[in-house]
């Protein structure tokens, strides 16, 4: 009754084909089987047989009999109303699964489905109601819209004044589905209300410039980069109570560790010079900087005639000296608004440079140079001065 055998390191295969079953106990319509048995013998006595039965398929997705269904996908919209159109005009379930490539016990589910409820759409599902009711979701909606610095334990005392008790998780995931999420709040500049009329009076101005006019403009600014400061973020994957690990921890020391001051300039084409300040930086210094690097930068940069400097209103720059030693140099300069540092795309860079030189770990001033000049030069450009502006205006 065995069909043909092959055995090999004490494993017997057995191929059956369908004759070898009773009739009536045939395993589903798959042409053939195998039946392996896999045996270890101590002495004369078998001590361990295994047998495993799997069917032989030329497809790829072939499962034995025992697995484990896979979770199907749902059926799209569409499709259930072709089962119901098909259904109408009269054809069986066996002939529309055919058709559509759908399961009989799936297509008459969903006919079934159609009969009783009139809908092919999905039923509601069985689960715990909400929480917060739809009030109250508005209502605490509405609080933090108002105020971005309402508490959880605020809006957990409220809904609780109203009736309703919840956890501050529950508040979290309520406001997240819409589209609400606590984050830090950035700091920015203190504006004055003069300062909000000079910042709205620039957006305005220069709204509609061409793309090539910004194209056409050096940027500049100074930074602060602490070799050991938080010049980054840092999440790292650990277990409870391993907070204190050395893998899971920054090391910082006071006041830095020590710090470097960049001076650098770039422009829509990329980074011009970037070099380091390792004195006090006053007027003196300041206008120096500027006659041993501006120039050049600008010509590594390759801008075309006329092109405008833009640094901020720091004092330094300001300075009457400062005016008068651009102004004999004919360089042009971008009036710029006060307490507008989020106007000046370089930040944008800055920002990159502390994220990128934090990624190496430079653990001296020396390294801390080295890495800064290294990842300054690999920076891409950036733009979008105008939608800086639109903010602006938007914001009134």
């Amino acid at each position: 009754m065995v069909g043909r055998g092959v055995r090999c390191a004490g494993v017997l295969t057995l191929f059956l084909t369908p004759a070898h079953f009773p009739r009536g106990r045939r395993f589903g319509s798959r042409p053939l089987f195998s039946l392996r048995i896999s045996h270890s013998q101590l002495g004369s006595g078998v001590k361990k047989c295994q047998i495993y039965k799997r069917h032989l398929s030329t497809t790829s997705n072939s499962q034995t009999p025992n697995s484990t269904m896979a979770k199907t996908k749902e059926l799209s919209k569409d499709t259930r109303n072709k089962i119901v159109d098909l259904h109408q005009a009269g054809k069986t379930e066996s002939a529309i699964g055919k058709q559509l490539g759908v399961k009989k016990s799936t297509v008459g589910a969903i006919i079934k489905k159609w009969k009783t409820y009139k809908t092919t759409d999905n039923l509601p599902r069985s689960g715990a109601p909400r929480k917060i009711s739809p009030r109250g979701v508005k209502m605490i909606t509405r609080m933090v819209s108002k105020n971005p610095r309402t508490t959880r334990g605020d809006l957990v005392n409220d809904l609780q004044r109203a009736g309703t008790k919840v956890t501050k998780a529950t508040i979290s995931n309520t406001l997240r589905r819409q589209g609400l999420k606590s984050c830090s709040a950035r700091r920015v500049p203190l504006l004055k209300p003069v300062h909000v009329r000079v910042r709205l009076k620039f957006a305005r101005e220069h709204l509609d410039d061409p793309e090539e006019d910004w194209e056409n403009v050096i940027w500049s600014d100074e930074t602060k980069i602490e070799l050991f400061g938080k010049n980054s973020t840092c999440r790292v994957w650990r277990r409870k109570n391993a907070e204190l690990h050395p893998k899971n921890t920054i090391p910082t020391v006071k006041h830095g560790g020590g710090n470097i001051m960049l001076w650098g300039c770039f422009s829509a084409k990329g980074p011009g010079r970037l070099i380091r300040v390792k004195e006090r930086m006053n007027g003196a210094m300041y206008r120096e900087i500027l006659s041993k690097n501006l120039l050049p930068s600008a010509r590594a940069l390759k801008m075309k005639r006329g092109w405008v400097f833009q640094h901020d209103d720091d004092p330094k720059h300001t300075a009457r000296a400062t005016k008068e030693w651009l102004r004999k140099k004919h360089f042009k300069v971008l009036e710029w608004p006060s307490q507008s540092p989020d106007l000046n795309p370089i930040e944008n860079l800055w920002r990159e440079l502390k994220i990128r030189v934090a990624q190496r770990q430079p653990q001296n001033i020396t390294a801390l140079e080295e890495i800064c000049m290294e990842e300054w030069a690999k920076l891409p450009a950036t733009g979008g001065e105008r939608e800086r502006e639109r903010e602006i205006i938007d914001r009134g």
